[in-house]
């Protein structure tokens, strides 16, 4: 332990000479667990960390203490739904509520209600939010109980921003100081975080990765996080960008080569000289992608632009110097030479990056932005036509970083200027993630020439990215639809119910293709035609990096940043809301939006045994959490909308699905509500329905269940590879445990939702490669064995499957537990998180 540096800290290099062969990320993680343990666990986490460098992989498990957790609106809702109910529970069984508090400093952005009603005029964003806040008010009345009755719970309003960016712009600090027994030590701003993109913040050098809810719960309330030490892939950067490649293309790129690796869950460090031609804001792009590409994290170390980052947002040069002199004394500074032992390494020669997209229908199919047609026509045969009916510069992946909205800027004025106009039946939006972005674009001017095409701001939350695009155009061209956007994911089904097909793109190549309006148009060789007829190529009109690089000089000041997050934080529709007070939440029971949770009990029982199940659903391959419970707006033709109306809503105005996850009996009725999901045990039947095997009917899943329910009859889910893809969202877990669902047998799981599904006491089964749920033909009829007893399951261990045929037949399998942890084997005995709190709360309290 140096003594030289003015705060106390753990001098990492001193811990062993396997430190400097250490990936950074490591390096963070050995830091913490010497500063958070003590005796022997201590000593063991130590050396399993430094043992890593020898073989680049580990079998042992470490106890990681986060700082702090980065929530938004709705997983934080579910998550404050849980524990207004836990504090129920207590209160029932004659415990203080107010014994249940957070620990952990929690920042919740009301961030993804926002939805893009309104577009195209100056107004929109105001007009947007008044309908956010008039629709979710009920919700945001609760949130702002949560905030004060429950200690540490900080709520930021409508209109501050998406969650990843104000982390970026104002919660980040990198290093920090904290005081343990009397004194002050200088720590990293290790933070996790409810949401999958939650590695934004790699890109300035903070250690954060995406949790489930679930799991952020256990953190909030004073567990640490149980992790295997994680595999480290290694990607090198060299060369530098060349001409119109921006950081989206860089990320897009580094999306299909990790994918191609196979990743899934690791974590991922980016070095080499490459890395220093790359701006902060290049690096969030990249690292937010990280669940693009099946990773836990997306690192940069910090290093000479973090502090660039940090100084041109507005911190204090007192912090940003403990950030140098810290991270310099630690071996926490990046050296570009370096080259750290890793499990796995891939390079990338940023030179050869071009001009990309991605889709039409997965984040990690990139390919050239002239070379949309041939994709179009794989993906939907038979249509000649291929109209952009949205076009969304959105998410905070490709809007946090100025320069990309203001190459996107630049690029409508010189369209506009050769007079070129959007073409018509295209819904154009502009969602930044921070509300300076409406500074810095008026500054320069091009908030005018990107309005002139239909960019008026709408608001500074998710909107088209997270599927709250609002209605599709009145009017629309002939053939098959396509979104463009420049966000995160363009799963079947996400931006929009009705669509299944959208690209991913920069912000400048959105604006070029709502002016083709045909996301089939080659780019690079069809010119666009002028009012006046002229031919224009999308060369003439891209910008210049020297362009971009002084409409940054006049646009950017560092004050926007902090006095634009103040003015929205006063926000005073927010502060005008009335909401209740108390230890213990009122619950309405007329209310559509809030209700009890039947699974946040201290009876919520384990599921683990042995029972022969039904199989509820058999799907396949890349089923994402929008699939299992959408986030989109509530079709008002569905059985959704039927049961919300017989309690009072409005047919028209039902919200999206993600306003109502406080409400479990409508997220019951949700699970799997997606067109897009096929079910091979009724694979003609309507949206979200299955086979009853029992009776031959095919109804509703959720009727389903609870048929079986009533039957004593267990279920099971088979599907495929990467199962539960996408979103964070602990709701899709939650829906399977409303369902009945035990166990899910698939032939890959997505980290979060392995996560989720332990956390809500579903045991996630590994079936046997090359024994997928094609491979398995279940029919109607068959039915799944599962033994596994409490005592006998083990992290990673072998458990006995049977399928047992309708017609007598048997065939045994041995499957993997997908668990990583002698905690999540806890969880999972104790029946979930909620339950294993509650537990740890009555315990407390003898």
């Amino acid at each position: 332990m140096a003594t030289a540096f003015p705060h106390r800290f753990i001098d990492v290099p001193a811990l062993g000479p396997a430190v400097a062969r250490l990936p950074v990320v490591l390096r963070i993680l050995l830091e913490n667990v010497a500063r958070t343990q003590e005796g022997q666990e201590r000593d063991a986490a130590i050396a399993a960390l430094l043992d890593w460098e020898k073989h680049g992989t580990s079998e042992a498990e470490i106890q990681v203490q986060p700082m702090r957790v980065l929530m938004h609106d709705t997983t934080s809702t579910p998550a404050l739904v849980d524990i207004a109910a836990m504090r129920d529970s207590l209160a029932e069984h004659g415990i203080d509520p107010r014994s249940l508090n957070p620990v952990l400093h929690v920042d919740a952005s009301v961030d993804h209600s926002l939805a893009v009603e309104v577009h195209g005029r100056d107004d929109a964003a105001t007009v947007n939010l008044a309908h956010e806040l008039r629709r979710n008010a009920e919700r945001y009345r609760f949130l702002r109980w949560a905030s004060k009755s429950l200690e540490h719970v900080h709520i930021h309003p409508p209109g501050t921003g998406i969650m990843h960016t104000i982390n970026l712009e104002q919660l980040a600090t990198v290093v920090t100081t904290e005081t343990r027994a009397g004194e002050t030590w200088a720590v990293p701003d290790l933070m996790i975080g409810t949401d999958s993109h939650t590695p934004m913040v790699n890109g300035i050098g903070v250690l954060a990765w995406g949790v489930g809810g679930l799991e952020a719960q256990t953190v909030m309330f004073g567990m640490p996080v149980t992790l295997r030490i994680p595999d480290v892939i290694g990607v090198q950067l060299t060369g530098k960008l060349g001409r119109g490649a921006l950081a989206t293309d860089l990320a897009l790129v580094v999306t299909q080569r990790l994918r191609e690796l196979g990743v899934s869950g690791e974590f991922v460090e980016f070095h080499g000289p490459g890395v220093s031609t790359l701006s902060a804001g290049d690096r969030a792009v990249v690292a937010n992608m990280a669940p693009e590409y099946g990773a836990s994290t997306g690192y940069f170390p910090i290093d000479d632009a973090t502090l660039t980052y940090l100084r041109g947002t507005g911190r204090d040069e007192e912090s940003i110097r403990l950030v140098e002199a810290y991270a310099r004394r630690t071996g926490l500074w990046f050296d570009p030479a370096a080259v750290p032992r890793y499990t796995k390494a891939i390079s990338i020669d940023l030179a050869a990056v071009g001009m990309n997209v991605a889709g039409p229908k997965r984040p990690q199919d990139c390919l050239p932005y002239f070379d949309t047609a041939e994709a179009l026509r794989k993906a939907a045969p038979g249509n000649a036509a291929f109209p952009v009916v949205i076009a969304a510069i959105t998410s905070c992946t490709n809007t946090s970083d100025p320069r990309l909205l203001i190459a996107a800027g630049l690029l409508a004025r010189k369209a506009r200027e050769a007079g070129l106009t959007v073409a018509p039946g295209v819904k154009t939006s502009l969602a930044p993630g921070s509300p300076a972005a409406a500074r810095y674009l008026a500054r320069c001017g091009l908030d005018r020439d990107l309005g002139a095409l239909g960019f008026q701001i709408v608001g500074y939350g998710c909107t088209t990215c997270i599927g709250n695009s609002g209605p599709l155009p009145a009017t629309q061209r002939p053939g098959h639809p396509v979104a463009v956007l420049s966000g995160n994911r363009n799963f079947p089904g996400r931006i929009h119910p009705d669509l299944d097909l959208a690209f991913i793109m920069s912000p400048p190549l959105v604006v070029a293709f709502a002016l083709a309006g045909d996301a089939s148009h080659n780019l690079r060789d069809e010119p666009f035609i002028a009012a006046d007829g002229r031919r224009v190529t999308l060369e003439q009109i891209w910008p210049t990096d020297a362009e971009i690089e002084a409409a940054m000089e006049i646009a950017l000041d560092t004050r926007d940043f902090a006095e634009a997050f103040k003015v929205a934080t006063a926000a005073p529709a927010w502060h005008a809301l009335e909401s209740p007070s108390g230890a213990r939440f009122a619950w309405d029971p007329r209310s559509t939006m809030l209700r009890r949770p039947p699974f946040a009990s201290v009876e919520a029982g384990c599921l683990l045994g042995r029972y022969a199940a039904y199989p509820l659903l058999v799907l396949g391959d890349d089923i994402t959490t929008d699939h299992i419970s959408p986030a989109s707006a509530i079709p008002k033709d569905s059985f959704v909308a039927d049961f919300l109306v017989e309690r009072g809503e409005d047919r028209d105005d039902l919200n999206v699905f993600a306003s109502r996850r406080g409400n479990w009996e409508v997220m019951l009725r949700a699970a799997f509500h997606n067109r897009t999901v096929r079910n091979a045990l009724a694979p003609d039947a309507p949206v979200a329905h299955t086979l009853h095997a029992p009776s031959g009917e095919v109804v509703p899943i959720w009727e389903a269940a609870r048929r079986y329910e009533a039957d004593g009859a267990a279920v099971v889910i088979v599907a495929g590879h990467r199962y539960g893809t996408g979103s964070s969202r602990d709701w899709a877990a939650k829906g399977q445990r409303l369902l009945g669902v035990r166990a899910v047998l698939a032939s890959s799981f997505e980290r979060i939702h392995r996560s989720n599904l332990v956390g809500m006491g579903i045991l996630p089964l590994r079936l046997p490669e090359g024994t997928g749920p094609a491979e398995l033909a279940l029919r109607a009829g068959d039915r799944i064995e599962v033994n596994v007893q409490p005592e006998d399951l083990k992290p990673r261990g072998a458990v006995p499957v049977t399928i047992l045929r309708a017609d007598g037949t048997r065939t045994a399998l041995a499957a993997t537990a997908a668990v990583e942890t002698l905690f999540e084997i806890a969880l999972l005995r104790d029946g979930g998180v909620l339950p294993h709190i509650l537990r740890g709360a009555f315990r407390n309290a003898a």
